[in-house]
């Protein structure tokens, strides 16, 4: 069996590195984010009255 000569390597290198590139990428496209609500962002603090 011929070994692969270094461009080929480096080819295969190259096409990996787009490749999962590539997938990284789409992956990081396919989520829609949430969205926040108006209500979500209003805490409220309930007035305690404290007896000591």
């Amino acid at each position: 069996m011929p070994q692969m000569a270094p461009l080929m390597w480096l080819n295969l290198m190259v096409m990996f590195l787009l490749s999962f590139a590539i997938f990284m990428i789409i992956n990081y496209f396919m989520t829609t984010p949430k969205k926040i609500s108006s209500e979500a962002k209003l805490i409220s603090h309930p007035n305690k009255i404290w007896k000591w």
